[in-house]
């Protein structure tokens, strides 16, 4: 065995950083190491109070309530209890779903609308798998928010408690910042960063772990945790004890010192003068410029005002697409909806601005090798997505992407975009536009043409409309032709594509904007995943309007499996009364199909009238199959 001088010499060689004073004995380090291991010296300093009734929960709200947190969504669990009582006590809004994952959907929608971060609370093991969906949707939509999960108890980790399993592996892959609390002093500071990292950079989800013994009151704890009678216990069980009471004592210890649990400051990369300046520089030669503009373009701190402000002043042709729907309103000069890939292939200058070059752009070979290409992402992998295969950026700017483009329009005051260029690109706008509408009046042949309906429906949306997307053909049908009607009025899962998102997003959306009409675009096939949220909407009178198309399968899909390989299966659904559903949830229900279509906006004006009286309804509209998107879909 190596002597102890051999020992220290060793752990200086591995651990360089560590001091170990030359000297020291075995027994001086070992009681050292032994006050270290169970944090003696930090107990000695900070003492705990063993009647206090205050818990870990209040600390969780107190740190929402500080950052502005107006909603916790949930389904509730034993793990998180304290979190949402203490949250409701002070204020915030705790709302409870029919499934885990919708939670977490609203909670993405409100830190879309809010500019805030969003926030999700569940319970352990089942409760959080259920969540991964959503928060991996959040992700890759670069979503602010903060899942916050229960756990095993700090010493049951890893012991076969109930709903215990490796968390933190799960989320991970999934999040910006991941911790497990193993005290209750670390919930202020660990919060902290987490809702910090969230927004800092590339805004992302994060994950917070809470072992439910660091939630709950002391006395209940220590009556949990599992200590003998010391009057009846052996020399062993002293130990025990002496362990427990060591381990409950670090985990209350400085639990109610005072901590700052106001926002820590938040990080963005800004564009430097210089990549400004080569901006405007290639803008102003330019003759043929387009702008693609992504989610990234609403994002905080840059006011969507603001942004449309100067986008209007540059007066270059817009393409919109994510979160930046609706940025420039309902009808504008500037924004062009229709033959996007033709403009691209003419354009001598592209800025993509939060646009990535993913399948949306076909991974950059959308893109002509003619054109200037000005990139800016805040994501460094988004920016350059691609690049070393179909296309490569002129220009590659890492920053926020709203403050860029006003910075640029300030660069490129008195700049005016060719008339001709942009009259030529709302010429074909408006040929296509031609090509629809002949496209609506089309007899199907059974039940209503959907581009009929939802034409009808483009006319009786109000100016202060939300629209939440969720489906396959009806939903991508309903973005030709549906016009968001303002800044950040549209709703979409993103690139990831995930269906289930409506439910969960009209929620979000309603509590964000009390006074928006709430209009859910469903397909049939993915209005199965959140139709028992209208029990939510009823319970918490958060009315929405659910729009159906009901075509009695998953047409998307069909399109391209029948002709290829001659079968349906697992594509055909039913032509279900939605409208019953909905009913035996506390909504309203209404139907259109052949034989009321006719009355297809009187039966859409009744649903508004219903909506607009608190109530939540859904419209089952029964379709037919149309041509309208054949040939768009791709392997």
């Amino acid at each position: 065995m190596a002597s102890w001088e051999t020992y220290l010499e060793d752990l200086r060689k591995k651990a360089p950083n560590v001091i170990v004073p030359l000297g020291l004995s075995a027994a001086t380090f070992g009681v050292l190491f032994f006050l270290k291991k169970f944090n003696l010296i930090y107990q000695f300093f900070h003492k705990v109070d063993e009647n206090s009734k205050r818990h870990g929960g209040e600390l969780v709200a107190e740190v929402l309530n500080q950052h502005g947190i107006k909603h916790v969504f949930t389904l509730v669990g034993g793990h998180i209890s304290p979190i949402l009582v203490a949250s409701e006590k002070i204020g915030i809004r705790v709302v409870d779903t029919r499934h885990e994952v919708t939670a977490v959907f609203a909670a993405d929608a409100v830190a879309r609308l809010s500019g805030t971060v969003g926030v999700a609370a569940v319970t352990a093991g089942p409760g959080l798998t259920n969540t991964v969906t959503a928060v991996k949707n959040a992700q890759m939509a670069e979503s602010p928010v903060l899942l916050i999960g229960g756990a095993a108890a700090t010493l049951l980790k890893g012991r076969g408690a109930l709903q215990d399993i490796d968390q933190m592996s799960l989320f991970k892959p999934l999040c910006k910042f991941c911790a497990t609390v193993n005290t209750v002093r670390e919930i202020v500071p660990t919060l902290r960063k987490a809702l910090q990292a969230a927004q800092s950079g590339t805004p992302g989800p994060v994950f917070v772990e809470f072992p439910i013994d660091t939630l709950y009151p002391y006395p209940l704890v220590k009556r949990e945790i599992g200590m003998k009678d010391k009057g009846q216990t052996s020399f062993m069980q002293k130990i025990v004890n002496w362990y427990l009471q060591n381990h409950l004592s670090n985990l209350f210890a400085g639990a109610w010192e005072v901590r700052d649990s106001t926002p820590l400051p938040v990080s963005i990369p800004q564009a430097s003068s210089s990549q400004v300046q080569q901006c405007v520089q290639l803008l102003s030669r330019a003759k043929k410029p387009v702008i693609l503009l992504g989610s990234q373009a609403t994002l905080p701190p840059t006011p969507v005002e603001q942004l449309r402000a100067a986008l209007e002043v540059l007066g270059i042709p817009c393409f919109l697409g994510g979160m930046s729907r609706g940025l420039l309103g309902r009808r504008s000069e500037i924004q062009v909806r229709q033959q996007r890939r033709d403009a691209l292939k003419d354009a001598d200058v592209v800025v993509l601005a939060g646009a990535v070059c993913d399948f949306r752009l076909g991974y950059g070979r959308t893109l002509s090798r003619k054109s200037k290409i000005i990139a800016i992402n805040r994501d460094k992998d988004q920016l350059f997505k691609n690049s070393d295969m179909f296309w490569k950026p002129t220009v590659a700017v890492q920053a926020d992407v709203g403050g860029t483009m006003v910075s640029i329009a300030k660069g490129l005051a008195g700049y005016q975009c060719d008339k001709d260029w942009l009259e030529l690109l709302r010429n074909r706008d408006e040929e296509k536009e031609k090509k629809n509408s002949l496209k609506a009046e089309e007899v199907t042949d059974t039940n209503l043409n959907p581009l009929k309906v939802l034409h009808t429906v483009e006319e009786l949306l109000s100016d202060n409309t939300i629209l939440v997307a969720d489906g396959g053909d009806f939903v991508a049908t309903a973005a030709y032709i549906l016009r968001p009607r303002g800044p950040l009025c549209w709703l979409d899962p993103g690139a990831f594509g995930t269906l289930g998102v409506g439910g969960g997003f009209a929620l979000g959306a309603k509590l964000s904007r009390p006074d928006a009409e709430v209009w859910i675009i469903y397909g049939d096939g993915s209005l199965g995943y959140s139709v028992a949220e209208f029990d939510t909407f009823t319970r918490h009178k958060t009315p929405v309007l659910a729009l159906v198309g009901n075509d009695a399968g998953w047409t998307q899909i069909a399109r391209e499996q029948v002709p290829l390989f001659g079968s349906s299966v697992a594509c055909d659904l039913a032509f279900t009364d939605y409208e019953d559903v909905a009913r035996g949830y506390g909504g309203t229900g209404l139907r259109l199909d052949r034989t009321n279509e006719d009355k297809t906006e009187d039966v859409l004006k009744q649903a508004l009238q219903e909506y607009r009286k608190g109530n939540s309804v859904l419209v089952n509209v029964l379709i037919g199959k149309t041509n309208f998107r054949e040939g768009s879909i791709s392997v």
